[in-house]
């Protein structure tokens, strides 16, 4: 039987904290890095291709190959965003029940199908339905991965991770920039050249799926790749740091408990602040750029130093937070980079200070990716019970997704080039964003010392085996991790 936490002498006692050998975990949590991580990396590449290739296929004539006029082309990109927040707290429960390794290729292929479907698609109401379908499938398949990542990292090591698998957006957005760059440069075939980039993404996405349903394992205690020993260890980081009950039953009754805690809807609040810029950005990258006054190859060229430059930055805050072992302080600085970006477009003639209004392009990306990155691991860090998390991260995350009805909608044809009420308005989501993150973590720290001083001890939450955080902030030794 385990031994209760001795809070008072700030000495966790339990069977399960047993002294693990540095360099033996070292080396499991590299094969990780080299066997998993790698992946999920690639798998949401192509789930982000396949999400914003409209913007490219945009400026290679789409609208007038499709007929489409008015607000149509506003309509295609919102109504993706409905289903995709309607379906993805089920498939996350889905997910949690049969395993992220099987429910993830399987939403991948079916994406992957409906991309390859665009290329048969010759008017509006046609590839209306393929986008709702493409956000049913697409729905919860980031929230999964993040799930899926918590069962095999501790806490301290998740950002980076969660950095270096999310940085594979921002290259898709700088691959699909050179993608759209070769392939709008064919004229001789069939199909229109826009049609290509989604044939060529829709099957690459479902070659990828397939080989990811045969390979991935079910958990870290259950990879093929490792040992007896090296499983063993891998159960125990997870029950140590990670989890109050390694691979829990699912009970969907008790995982909405997430919700009784303000705190969780101060995440969501911050989640719609960082949704418009993020969605903004990722859907009208193009359209900025080529607003500068740049050729349709040139555009989609020009898309790609933004993006390369925006993983770069990603990866720099998410290690600095794991390192730091803080997370709100720089999810803070992303929403200001946003911020700062928005303002500099909106205030200068984009025509006449074309590279302030190219570096403008960058801040917007680099705000966007590292918010998004650190929230997720943030309240995930705070959630050991695993049903809660995957609950939580399945409404936090679409929720974000969701604002891109928002964000489709404010950059109007009308408004072009400068797109000022869009701009103005982005910017006000990211200031509001800064306000409650900045909030958010000043009480995390606050209630920290409370609860110090109440039990007359002083405990970091990277002291507290997670086994014993299983009823949340109603725990006794609870700390946040903030």
């Amino acid at each position: 039987m385990e031994a209760p936490l001795d809070i008072k002498q700030n000495v966790p006692t339990t069977v399960s904290s047993v002294d693990i050998d540095p360099r033996a975990e070292k080396s499991l949590v590299w094969k990780f890095d080299l066997r998993v991580l790698p992946v999920l990396a690639i798998m949401y590449l192509f789930n982000s291709l396949d999400k914003s290739n409209l913007g490219n296929a945009k400026t290679a004539g789409l609208e007038t190959t499709l007929h489409l006029h008015g607000d149509q082309y506003n309509l295609l990109l919102s109504i993706f965003f409905i289903p995709y927040v309607l379906t993805a707290p089920f498939l996350g429960l889905l997910g949690k029940k049969f395993g992220p390794h099987r429910v993830l290729p399987c939403m991948m292929t079916t994406f992957g199908l409906c991309t390859i479907l665009v290329v048969a698609v010759y008017n509006f109401s046609g590839l209306f339905a393929i986008r709702w379908f493409l956000g049913m499938a697409e729905s919860a398949f980031f929230p999964l991965v993040i799930y899926y990542l918590t069962t095999f990292y501790r806490r301290g090591e998740l950002a980076r991770r969660l950095a270096i698998f999310y940085a594979a957006q921002s290259i898709a957005s700088a691959f699909s920039g050179l993608l759209a760059f070769g392939v709008f440069r064919i004229h001789s075939g069939p199909l229109a050249p826009w049609r290509y980039l989604f044939l060529i993404e829709g099957g690459g996405t479902v070659i990828c799926a397939l080989f990811a349903l045969w390979y991935l394992p079910r958990s870290a205690a259950d990879a093929k790749f490792l040992t007896p020993e090296e499983k063993e260890m891998a159960y125990l980081r997870l029950q140590i740091d990670s989890s109050s009950i390694v691979d829990q039953k699912l009970n969907i009754r008790d995982a909405f408990r997430v919700f009784k805690h303000w705190t969780s809807w101060a995440v969501l609040a911050i989640q719609v602040c960082l949704g418009v810029p993020l969605q903004g950005v990722q859907l009208f990258l193009p359209v900025i750029v080529q607003s500068l006054g740049y050729s349709t190859v040139k555009t989609n060229l020009y898309t790609v130093a933004p993006n390369v430059c925006g993983a770069a930055v990603l990866l720099i805050l998410a290690f600095a937070s794991d390192w730091t072992k803080w997370r709100f302080p720089f999810i803070a600085l992303g929403f200001l980079f946003t911020f700062i970006g928005f303002v500099i477009y909106a205030a200068i003639d984009v025509k006449k200070d074309v590279s302030v209004a190219y570096f403008a392009s960058f801040l917007m990306v680099w705000g966007t990716s590292a918010p998004s990155v650190l929230l997720d691991a943030w309240y995930n860090n705070n959630t050991a019970n695993e049903g809660r998390r995957v609950v939580l991260t399945s409404i936090a995350v679409p929720i974000a997704n969701l604002m891109g009805v928002v964000a489709s909608n404010i950059f109007r044809p009308q408004d072009a080039p400068k797109y000022f009420p869009a701009l103005i308005t982005t910017a006000a989501f990211g200031g509001t964003g800064i306000i409650l993150t900045l909030c958010l973590g000043l009480w995390m720290i606050w209630d920290n010392k409370r609860r110090d001083r109440g039990q007359g001890v002083c405990v970091r939450a990277r002291e507290i085996p997670t086994e014993y955080l299983e009823d949340g902030p109603a725990s006794e030794c609870f700390r946040w991790f903030y």
